[in-house]
């Protein structure tokens, strides 16, 4: 099982794939757009990430507010999401509440002392691998994944 995480932004885009195990999530690059509307690169790339690291599940963080609510954010990731699918049908994408994964990479960088240029240079890796790796915690915890039987 590999899963790719993806945070979509309008200039860049964070990729982070799974362990074999779905274990750990790893940042892998930051893919470059020059242009909001500009997809057709970007998808060529995703489309070689997936096939290198044979990805059967693709995580797009999902950057709703703070009071819950899907603002321009949203918006813009939704055509995102709708290109994904339709460039990938046969793989399942997850939306994730991508809220703080941002903070959390800044917070994780800074600890790492790195300065203000070199955080800025690996951000949007970092917040794909915080958004990848809450889903990988949140499947490992599930019970049905743990061969527990699940009850409504």
């Amino acid at each position: 099982m590999r899963v790719l995480g993806l945070d979509f932004g309008d200039k860049t885009i964070g990729v982070a794939v799974s362990d074999p195990l779905g274990w750990t999530a790893q940042g892998v690059e930051i893919i470059k757009r020059d242009n909001p509307q500009e997809f057709k690169k970007c998808m060529r790339r995703l489309t070689e990430i997936i096939e290198q690291y044979t990805v059967d599940t693709i995580v797009l963080g999902y950057p709703k507010n703070l009071d819950n609510s899907e603002g321009e954010r949203c918006q813009k990731t939704n055509v995102f999401a709708k290109k994904i699918e339709g460039r990938f049908p046969k793989i399942p994408l997850v939306l994730w509440d991508e809220r703080f994964s941002t903070i959390a990479a800044e917070r994780a960088l800074r600890m790492a002392d790195l300065s203000h240029n070199q955080r800025k240079s690996v951000i949007d890796k970092m917040a794909a691998v915080h958004i990848l790796q809450g889903y990988l915690d949140s499947i490992q915890r599930s019970p049905e994944r743990n061969g527990e039987k699940q009850y409504e």
